[in-house]
């Protein structure tokens, strides 16, 4: 006997639970891994996430998907379809069409590969051995390729990456975009290195205990809104966050003794991450789109937190006697005005996660060039940690010591997350963009940060933003809230305007 519709409907979302509830359990796998696991357990637990992996690939590409997206997308069937459901099964055919086309076993190859990777990549950076690492990431390398000549490319293979993590975004707009921001941003770090001013952020290299650190963390974090029934805050070699479930979303930072802004900026920054992923609304929970719809418009989030709440006059007007009585020793005799400019130094650094936001940019074009060049067969694995270096030189003007501090810094190859990079960036101008429009609004948006009122900006942001999930594309949530496309003047215009301030510029 045929399933009527509603059936169906009620089949289809408890197949979809299921796929959903093993990429829950992965994620948790994959937390643990990063937190804390034994090392000699990384490559049982590898094979793990493998079959897990390849359980959720079978589900998302069987015969039984096919038949409901063929029910579903039949014109007389999708019709009676709330928005919901129709956004579900759109994203489940993309899915669908994207992965049917690539062989279970090489896909679970993959998934061990890039799990093994990872605990590799920590061992090489926390080693400075780019030796150990390099045969993994250019299997990495290899694997991407010949995905993206399966799933086939229009005009520049990595565009095919760039789309599965920013839908619509292509290497010829990318190039534009930081063009544009290139010409702006390298003139104005030009003028702040010539400035006589330049802030002494030498207070941040005291001694300054873990655990302290830790607390004062927790304090902003729960300013901020991040809900720590529903969350929690741990350490790993590299900050991130994971969202299994609005109702569980982790997140970690990095505990420097003699380096106090770093784990707070990555505590906001993976606490605007955390953000999002716990006001995503409950009627999309249990669904594949309960996540962000984008990986820059994800950053957007922990960008806004980060660089605009988090490093403006405002807030530390606000939080600075908070943190004196934490660290009374560390910052006697430092007034807010001074906090306040050695907390924006804009200074070439060789670690992206610590550098600052003018400067932080340039970090991203660097990797940004690198990929396109490796996907494109362009350059080699072997050769990566020489170009590095000369791209460091070329844009920042400074040249790693070694290659932990330059190609090893970052675990994002590791994993395979190829063309996520220019997500940081893309962030950073949605962010500004955001920033605008919630101004409009909030006239009094500086004000309210210093009277310590974050939460009504949380609550902006979620009814927005947050509480869309995946169900809006990128470019529809950019328009509904700003009533405009991407644009990069909106950053250019706040970082002119800030740090002509702070250097005392004309």
């Amino acid at each position: 006997m045929e399933k009527n519709f509603d059936t169906m409907v009620a089949d289809f979302k408890d197949y979809i639970k299921r796929i959903k509830q093993y990429n829950d359990a992965l994620g948790i796998i994959f937390w643990d891994l990063r937190t804390g696991a034994p090392k000699k357990g990384a490559s049982d637990r590898a094979e793990v996430i493998g079959m897990l992996s390849t359980e959720m690939f079978r589900l998302a590409t069987s015969d039984e998907m096919a038949k409901y997206i063929d029910y579903f997308t039949m014109s007389e069937q999708n019709e009676k379809l709330d928005n919901i459901m129709k956004v579900l099964v759109n994203e489940s055919k993309r899915e669908y069409d994207k992965f049917k086309k690539i062989p279970e076993a090489k896909y679970k190859e993959y998934v061990i590969l890039t799990s093994e990777a990872e605990t590799i990549w920590e061992e090489a950076k926390n080693t400075n051995n780019f030796a150990l690492f390099s045969p993994y990431l250019e299997r990495i390398v290899n694997f991407n390729i010949e995905f993206i000549d399966i799933w086939g490319y229009k005009d520049n293979k990595y565009n095919t990456l760039l789309d599965y993590y920013e839908p619509g975004m292509t290497v010829d707009k990318l190039d534009k975009i930081f063009g544009e921001l290139r010409a702006k941003i390298v003139p104005l770090v030009a003028s702040i290195k010539a400035s006589e001013f330049q802030p002494d952020d030498s207070i941040f290299t005291k001694d300054f205990d873990v655990k302290k650190q830790e607390e004062f963390s927790i304090y902003i974090l729960e300013k901020m809104g991040y809900d720590f029934e529903a969350g929690r805050l741990d350490e790993s070699e590299h900050p991130f966050t994971i969202g299994i479930t609005p109702g569980d979303v982790r997140i970690t930072t990095h505990y420097y003794p003699n380096l106090f802004s770093s784990a707070l900026f990555s505590s906001i920054h993976e606490g605007g991450h955390a953000l999002y992923e716990q006001n995503i609304s409950n009627n999309l929970n249990g669904t594949t789109l309960c996540t962000g719809t984008s990986m820059g418009i994800h950053e957007s989030q922990s960008r806004f937190w980060e660089n605009l709440v988090g490093r403006s006059y405002s807030f530390w007007k606000c939080y600075y006697q908070e943190l004196l009585s934490i660290f009374p020793e560390q910052f006697e005799g430092i007034a807010v005005e001074e906090f306040y400019k050695a907390i924006n130094k804009v200074e070439a650094s060789l670690i992206r996660v610590e550098a600052d936001e003018l400067t932080y940019n340039l970090h991203v074009m660097i990797r940004y060039e690198i990929e396109k060049a490796l996907i494109n067969q362009q350059i080699k694995v072997a050769d990566l940690p020489e170009i590095w270096n000369k791209k460091m030189e070329e844009y920042l003007g400074v040249v790693p010591p070694n290659d932990a501090k330059g190609v090893l810094q970052d675990v994002h190859w590791s994993g395979g997350s190829f063309g996520y990079f220019p997500s940081y960036t893309l962030g950073n101008i949605y962010s500004a963009q955001f920033c605008n429009a919630i101004r409009k609004e909030m006239p009094d948006f500086d004000e309210m940060i210093g009277r310590g009122e974050m939460l009504k900006i949380k609550e902006w942001l979620s009814e927005k933003i947050h509480k869309y999930g995946k169900l809006l594309t990128p470019a529809e949530i950019l328009m509904d809230v700003t009533g405009e496309e991407i644009n990069p003047e909106y950053l250019v215009e706040y970082l002119e305007s800030k740090y002509k301030a702070i250097y005392n510029l004309k």
